[in-house]
Protein backbone atom coordinates (compact mmCIF):
# COMPACT_ATOMS: atom_id res chain seq x y z
CA UNK A 1 0.00 0.00 0.00
CA UNK A 2 1.56 3.33 -1.06
CA UNK A 3 1.58 6.54 0.93
CA UNK A 4 -0.67 9.32 -0.25
CA UNK A 5 1.11 12.63 -0.77
CA UNK A 6 -0.90 15.83 -0.92
CA UNK A 7 0.44 19.19 -2.07
CA UNK A 8 -0.54 22.74 -1.12
CA UNK A 9 0.65 25.98 -2.66
CA UNK A 10 0.82 29.05 -0.41
CA UNK A 11 0.20 32.68 -1.38
CA UNK A 12 3.88 33.03 -2.39
CA UNK A 13 3.76 30.08 -4.78
CA UNK A 14 5.70 27.77 -2.45
CA UNK A 15 4.47 24.19 -2.74
CA UNK A 16 4.65 21.98 0.35
CA UNK A 17 4.15 18.23 0.16
CA UNK A 18 2.43 16.45 3.05
CA UNK A 19 1.92 12.83 3.98
CA UNK A 20 -0.54 11.40 6.48
CA UNK A 21 1.11 10.54 9.79
CA UNK A 22 0.75 6.85 10.64
CA UNK A 23 -0.60 7.62 14.14
CA UNK A 24 -3.67 9.83 13.85
CA UNK A 25 -3.58 10.59 10.12
CA UNK A 26 -2.55 14.25 10.56
CA UNK A 27 -0.73 16.16 7.82
CA UNK A 28 3.06 16.13 8.11
CA UNK A 29 5.34 17.88 5.62
CA UNK A 30 7.68 15.42 3.95
CA UNK A 31 10.70 17.29 5.39
CA UNK A 32 9.35 17.32 8.96
CA UNK A 33 10.42 14.69 11.50
CA UNK A 34 7.66 13.30 13.70
CA UNK A 35 8.19 10.27 15.93
CA UNK A 36 5.88 7.33 15.08
CA UNK A 37 4.65 7.21 18.71
CA UNK A 38 3.28 10.76 18.47
CA UNK A 39 -0.42 11.33 17.80
CA UNK A 40 -1.08 13.90 15.06
CA UNK A 41 -4.84 14.29 14.71
CA UNK A 42 -6.38 14.45 11.20
CA UNK A 43 -6.86 18.23 10.92
CA UNK A 44 -3.42 19.11 12.37
CA UNK A 45 -0.44 20.25 10.28
CA UNK A 46 3.28 19.90 10.95
CA UNK A 47 5.25 22.12 8.57
CA UNK A 48 8.61 21.76 6.81
CA UNK A 49 11.63 21.36 9.04
CA UNK A 50 9.58 20.95 12.22
CA UNK A 51 10.42 18.18 14.69
CA UNK A 52 8.04 16.48 17.11
CA UNK A 53 9.41 14.06 19.71
CA UNK A 54 8.17 10.82 21.23
CA UNK A 55 4.67 10.31 22.62
CA UNK A 56 3.58 13.90 22.01
CA UNK A 57 0.04 14.89 21.04
CA UNK A 58 -0.80 17.42 18.33
CA UNK A 59 -4.55 17.97 18.53
CA UNK A 60 -6.90 18.72 15.66
CA UNK A 61 -6.77 22.14 14.05
CA UNK A 62 -3.27 22.82 15.38
CA UNK A 63 -0.41 24.06 13.27
CA UNK A 64 3.24 23.44 14.07
CA UNK A 65 5.05 26.01 11.93
CA UNK A 66 8.36 25.69 10.06
CA UNK A 67 11.41 24.67 12.07
CA UNK A 68 9.47 24.53 15.37
CA UNK A 69 10.46 21.88 17.90
CA UNK A 70 8.00 20.02 20.12
CA UNK A 71 9.83 17.78 22.58
CA UNK A 72 8.83 14.39 24.03
CA UNK A 73 5.48 14.00 25.83
CA UNK A 74 4.30 17.55 25.07
CA UNK A 75 0.56 18.07 24.55
CA UNK A 76 -0.61 20.64 22.02
CA UNK A 77 -4.31 21.44 22.47
CA UNK A 78 -6.86 21.98 19.69
CA UNK A 79 -6.48 24.97 17.38
CA UNK A 80 -3.00 25.96 18.65
CA UNK A 81 -0.46 27.76 16.47
CA UNK A 82 3.19 27.12 17.35
CA UNK A 83 5.19 29.78 15.52
CA UNK A 84 8.21 29.36 13.30
CA UNK A 85 11.29 28.24 15.24
CA UNK A 86 9.47 28.05 18.59
CA UNK A 87 10.46 25.37 21.10
CA UNK A 88 7.93 23.53 23.27
CA UNK A 89 9.62 21.76 26.19
CA UNK A 90 9.38 18.16 27.28
CA UNK A 91 6.04 17.38 28.94
CA UNK A 92 4.68 20.92 28.38
CA UNK A 93 0.92 21.33 27.95
CA UNK A 94 -0.40 24.06 25.66
CA UNK A 95 -4.10 24.87 26.13
CA UNK A 96 -6.48 24.96 23.18
CA UNK A 97 -6.56 28.02 20.90
CA UNK A 98 -3.25 29.34 22.26
CA UNK A 99 -0.69 31.17 20.12
CA UNK A 100 3.03 30.62 20.61
CA UNK A 101 5.00 33.32 18.77
CA UNK A 102 7.91 32.72 16.41
CA UNK A 103 11.12 31.92 18.27
CA UNK A 104 9.37 31.65 21.64
CA UNK A 105 10.36 29.03 24.21
CA UNK A 106 8.00 27.17 26.53
CA UNK A 107 9.96 25.33 29.23
CA UNK A 108 9.73 21.69 30.23
CA UNK A 109 6.50 20.76 32.06
CA UNK A 110 5.04 24.27 31.73
CA UNK A 111 1.24 24.36 31.56
CA UNK A 112 -0.51 27.09 29.61
CA UNK A 113 -4.25 27.73 29.90
CA UNK A 114 -6.57 27.91 26.90
CA UNK A 115 -6.23 31.08 24.76
CA UNK A 116 -2.74 31.91 26.07
CA UNK A 117 -0.64 34.20 23.89
CA UNK A 118 3.17 33.97 24.10
CA UNK A 119 4.78 36.82 22.13
CA UNK A 120 7.43 36.40 19.47
CA UNK A 121 10.69 35.53 21.21
CA UNK A 122 8.88 35.13 24.55
CA UNK A 123 10.03 32.76 27.27
CA UNK A 124 7.80 30.72 29.57
CA UNK A 125 9.85 29.18 32.40
CA UNK A 126 9.88 25.47 33.07
CA UNK A 127 7.18 24.12 35.31
CA UNK A 128 7.62 21.70 38.13
CA UNK A 129 7.33 18.00 37.67
CA UNK A 130 4.21 16.94 39.60
CA UNK A 131 5.05 14.50 42.32
CA UNK A 132 2.94 12.32 44.50
CA UNK A 133 3.07 13.38 48.12
CA UNK A 134 3.24 10.64 50.75
CA UNK A 135 -0.03 9.91 52.50
CA UNK A 136 -0.43 11.30 55.98
CA UNK A 137 -0.32 8.63 58.63
CA UNK A 138 -3.27 8.38 60.92
CA UNK A 139 -3.11 7.14 64.46
CA UNK A 140 -4.65 3.69 64.78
Amino acid sequence: MGRTIIEFEDEHGVVTRYRRHENGRGNVATSARVDPSTLVEPTAYVESGARVGRSAIVSGGSWIDRDAIVLDHAVIGAGVHVGEGAVIGRGAEIGSFSRIGAGATVGDFARLANDTKVPEGGDVPAGRIPRVLPRARTAA
